[in-house]
């Protein structure tokens, strides 16, 4: 695809097989980092403009797409202006990681009851971060009852109070049977059992897909790029992009492709799109 032309050979057997059988293709995407940009409050992030005409271009020519997302299914399908849109019948949220499931088809979500930790986690929470040092500018964001994150992003020092907070927030997790994710300067405590990896194995399962892309940014995607690897072995061909940022390197250097942040990766969708005729 001209400029999108995977660097490994894995790479290249994947977009081959995308290319020659798209109707049995999986495209699934991170969205913070990979359809929408980082914004400094993740409640303004909104989907890249051209990003919902790339991907209704591409959906009739693949068998599925999903969005993969550590966020509510709610709150990216709102972000993502996917609900209602023409032409995304086959489009997937996956939110919390795969806990909770928007259909396009039927625009309902379903989920199981939330984790008892988290409620426990967020009522312990301000002691725990004032002791650890107060660090002003850091922000709680509140997941939808799932999930609950520790933004330093508008710290004087951002990457100094992740890694000062880090710890103390592991322990907290634990305690309360969750774990901690980092991200781009957010830790998320959250429940253990489902991550990226595990929900797009699933996914690629009930589609029944005989290849799959998989776009992200951070380090939440490696379990699903790990997951394209088992697939790899498995038979299955599977394409990695990172969507390229100088604050997370570790996803380009497992990458088939790496592409200039949501704007490449919307291109390379559009591209793709048209490829397929």
């Amino acid at each position: 695809m001209g400029t999108h032309a995977p660097t490994t050979a894995a790479g290249r057997t994947a977009l081959d097989a995308i290319s020659s059988r798209p109707s049995t293709t999986l495209v699934a995407l991170d969205f913070d980092g990979t359809l929408a940009p980082i914004v400094e409050n993740p409640e303004d992030a909104r989907a890249h403009p051209d990003a919902l005409p790339a991907l209704t271009a591409l959906a009739p020519k693949v068998a599925a797409i999903a969005v993969i997302t550590g966020r509510p299914a709610e709150i990216a399908v709102r972000n993502g202006g996917f609900e209602g849109a023409r032409g995304l019948d086959h489009l997937t949220v996956l939110g919390h990681y795969g806990a909770e499931r928007w259909e396009a088809r039927t625009q309902k979500t379903t989920a199981p009851a939330p984790h008892p930790g988290v409620a426990a986690v967020r009522a312990e929470l301000p002691a725990v971060l004032e002791t650890a040092g107060g660090w002003p500018g850091v922000w709680v964001e509140e997941k939808g009852g799932r999930a609950v994150a520790v933004h330093t992003r508008r710290a004087a020092e951002p990457q100094t109070a992740f890694d000062a907070l880090r710890e103390p927030l592991t322990a907290l997790a634990a305690r309360h049977g969750l774990i901690v994710e980092p991200g781009r300067l957010v830790l998320e405590l959250r429940p253990p059992g489902m991550d990226k990896g595990v929900a797009l194995l699933d996914h690629v399962r009930a589609t029944g897909a005989e290849s799959v892309l998989y776009a992200g940014d951070d380090l939440g995607d490696l379990p699903a790029f790990a997951a394209v690897d088992k697939l790899r072995q498995d038979g299955v061909p599977g394409l990695l992009v990172c969507s390229g940022s100088t604050e997370v390197t570790e996803l380009a250097t497992r990458a088939d492709l790496v592409v200039d942040g949501p704007a490449g990766v919307v291109r390379l969708l559009r591209d793709l799109a048209g490829q397929l005729g």
